[in-house]
């Protein structure tokens, strides 16, 4: 295939940014709510639960699974082809995003609640220290390096207040 026939097959990666872009502004909505309702009394995650870790697995999940071409070409990782492991990746950001509507919806309380601030910020940190600490192959740009990382820490702060709360 000539260069001219690969490029024309190219995804485009707009779809992905945009939801991406979204994730972060709803789970920094989130965030902001944990951060000024968990040290309530009583204290409270039940609407950063639904943003941070709802929201954020939701459209993670929507990024990874249904946009996958478009989200490999955000990323530089476009092979032109079904990336089955990144859909895997957004069907765990779908599991926890539907615990933690459920945690909420069915009332499970504030422990449930934190722990999916725990998983979600864990699994984020995590994929951080994996792209920093692993040899060659394909790594995030910085600028994303750092946001998931902080994403991912803050995440972990209102689950660990969440959990000496509950």
């Amino acid at each position: 295939m000539t260069d001219a026939a690969v490029a024309s097959h190219d995804a485009n990666p707009r779809p992905s940014a945009i939801v991406m872009y979204a994730t972060y502004a709803v789970g920094a909505i989130g965030l902001f709510i944990g951060f000024t309702t968990v040290t309530k009394d009583p204290p409270s995650l039940t609407l950063a639960t639904l943003f941070a870790v709802g929201g954020g697995g939701l459209l993670s999940f929507v990024r990874h699974s249904l946009l996958h071409r478009s989200d490999a070409a955000r990323m530089g990782w476009d092979y032109g082809r079904r990336n089955n492991f990144q859909i895997e990746v957004g069907l765990a950001n779908l599991a926890w995003g539907l615990v933690a509507v459920l945690a909420v919806v069915l009332d499970w309380g504030l422990a449930v609640q934190a722990a999916t601030f725990l998983t979600f910020g864990i699994y984020l940190t995590s994929v951080a220290v994996m792209q920093v600490v692993s040899p060659g192959g394909q790594r995030r740009a910085l600028g994303p390096l750092i946001g998931i990382a902080s994403f991912g820490i803050l995440l972990m702060v209102v689950g660990f207040l969440g959990m000496s709360a509950a």
